[in-house]
């Protein structure tokens, strides 16, 4: 969360997230329309672009250099694309291409997925742990977790009874938060064993469209945006794992009995008793658009940043110790609809941030061309077949130097 990437009508743009006041621009490209997917490996020069000109290509770039490091084109449209240090994840509405980053072979091919047509997945960052979760099922909420190192099946997680909408990993890859398209309910689960470690109830009164769910880097919250003006962060607390003992208070003792009542109720009670509503909240002041969230540290403090489809970035204060209603402390103006718009606020010029957006997608089937320098056109790998680590070659990604393919400093 150290950058914002925005997609616009005439291309691209990248900032860097250092300073409240001010966002500094990193980089901007015109040359690709229409872009909808713009993603950045951490703060390297490392950058995968898909335009709605041509939605079924992925465009690898080296953007200090200005040089392209490969494409792929495939035949279904392009829905989204994860990549940590290890893996590259592109997600079509029926199946799943997962490439070796270093070189960008295609090491695995997941075929006949259930259809997802928004291109809802998620891929740990920590590359040690490339666990790879996206919808297991059309009709219910089911997580199909694979790993993507060692190109097997994990588990399969029962996480909801209705279709799933967001999904998010911890930075550790040991965590993954869930909710379903009704979005009342918002579950995280252990990984990669799956169990359940706590349940929020994002409201009651009526069905939201989750469309922002992301963990804090130090996994103590987790924040859920939907399509109402309510933005809601959980703490994790309580964990359901081992824990130091807790002093002879008689609250202690009252939580030990409640909780031991518990396992005589009925599933669907005691899972409301478990439940823990919002420890902070956000009242944007807008509804029914579109947002994603991020938190983040921002000079030293802890800060919610909400950039919304009507062109704004906005960031706010957030008290880690008693939480309550996050205070906003600036709003960035951004382009509206790819016109150059005089910004009144803080004389900046960013272009309005484009999601993930899902794309029509047709039948998928496997990658049809692709263009590599020294590789051949499928990629260097077959439907489905694994490539042994040593056969990886040098490859084309070679960055300024080894310290920025990590995450560096802007």
């Amino acid at each position: 969360c150290s950058s914002l990437a925005i997609g616009t009508t005439t291309g691209y743009r990248l900032f860097s997230l250092s300073s409240v006041e001010q966002l500094d621009q990193v980089h901007e490209s015109n040359e690709i329309p229409d872009v909808y997917i713009v993603e950045r490996l951490f703060s390297s020069s490392l950058v995968v672009v898909v335009s709605h000109a041509k939605p079924q290509q992925m465009n690898v770039y080296h953007f200090k250099k200005g040089t392209e490091i490969c494409n792929y084109s495939y035949s279904s449209n392009i829905l989204s694309i994860r990549l940590n240090r290890q893996r590259l994840v592109v997600c079509l509405e029926e199946s799943i291409y997962i490439h070796n980053i270093k070189d960008m072979k295609l090491l695995k091919t997941i075929l006949d997925t259930p259809p997802n047509t928004t291109g809802l997945c998620a891929l740990s960052i920590n590359h040690a742990n490339s666990y790879l979760a996206y919808p297991g099922s059309a009709t219910s909420g089911e997580i199909a977790l694979y790993d993507g190192n060692t190109l097997k099946t994990a588990c399969t997680i029962p996480a909801h009874d209705g279709p799933l909408a967001a999904l998010a990993f911890n930075s550790t890859g040991s965590k993954l938060a869930s909710a379903s398209e009704k979005g009342t309910v918002i579950r995280v689960f252990s990984i990669p064993g799956g169990q359940k470690l706590y349940e929020f109830r994002r409201g009651m009164k009526r069905y939201v469209n989750i469309s922002s769910l992301v963990f804090s880097m130090d996994s103590q919250f987790l924040c859920a945006s939907s399509n109402t003006e309510t933005v809601h962060i959980f703490k994790l607390e309580h964990l359901t794992d081992s824990r130091p003992e807790e002093p002879p208070t008689w609250s202690g003792y009252m939580g030990k009995m409640f909780q031991a009542a518990t396992n005589y109720l009925p599933a669907q009670v005691s899972g409301m008793m478990n439940q823990d509503r919002a420890f902070a909240t956000v009242r944007l002041n807008i509804s029914g658009q579109r947002n994603i969230c991020a938190l983040s540290t921002i000079q030293k403090l802890p800060r919610l940043l909400v950039t919304t489809s009507d062109g704004h970035l906005c960031i706010y204060n957030l008290d880690p110790q008693d939480g309550g209603e996050c205070v906003l402390i600036k709003k960035h103006s951004l382009l509206g609809s790819g016109k150059m718009e005089e910004n009144k606020e803080n004389d900046l010029r960013p272009p309005l941030p484009q999601s993930y957006a899902a794309t029509v997608a047709r039948q998928s089937t496997v990658p049809s061309t692709s263009t590599m320098p020294g590789y051949s056109e499928d990629g260097g790998a077959l439907r489905g077949e694994v490539i042994p680590e040593h056969e990886f070659a040098t490859g084309p990604v070679c960055l300024d130097d080894e310290n920025e393919f990590p995450p560096v400093s802007i």
